[in-house]
């Protein structure tokens, strides 16, 4: 059965900060959406990329050599390895994340607050 997925509702409605919910998988990856607030700890993820395409808000990866600034639309490869810090920039952002896995590491970054 197919079945189909308003993506920017299912982040929207997320009542907790940087938790992942899962709406699909395949290929072997799953498609996740979340939604943040302030940012999150440094971290990274030595097993996979990050691959996430931001549906509302304005957010900042920040990157020991410098920021990415992502807008509605916005498409973004972390490689594996590298570490990161993601910054919302306003009250909040809801992003689909794509990946083999939920989280490579136990907290994926989540601030102890959320």
């Amino acid at each position: 059965m197919l079945t189909k997925h308003a993506v920017a509702g299912e982040a929207a409605a997320l009542t907790e900060f940087w938790s992942q919910r899962v709406l699909a998988s395949a290929n072997g990856n799953l498609f996740k959406v979340a939604k943040g607030t302030r940012s999150t700890n440094w971290h990274s993820h030595d097993d996979q990329d990050e691959t996430l395409l931001l549906l509302s808000g304005e957010l900042t990866i920040q990157l020991r050599d410098g920021d990415v600034r992502l807008l509605p639309g916005d498409l973004l490869v972390i490689p594996r390895g590298v570490e990161h810090c993601p910054r919302v920039e306003g009250d909040e952002a809801t992003f689909l994340l794509i990946g083999p896995e939920v989280t490579s590491n136990a907290a994926g970054g989540k601030p102890d607050w959320s």
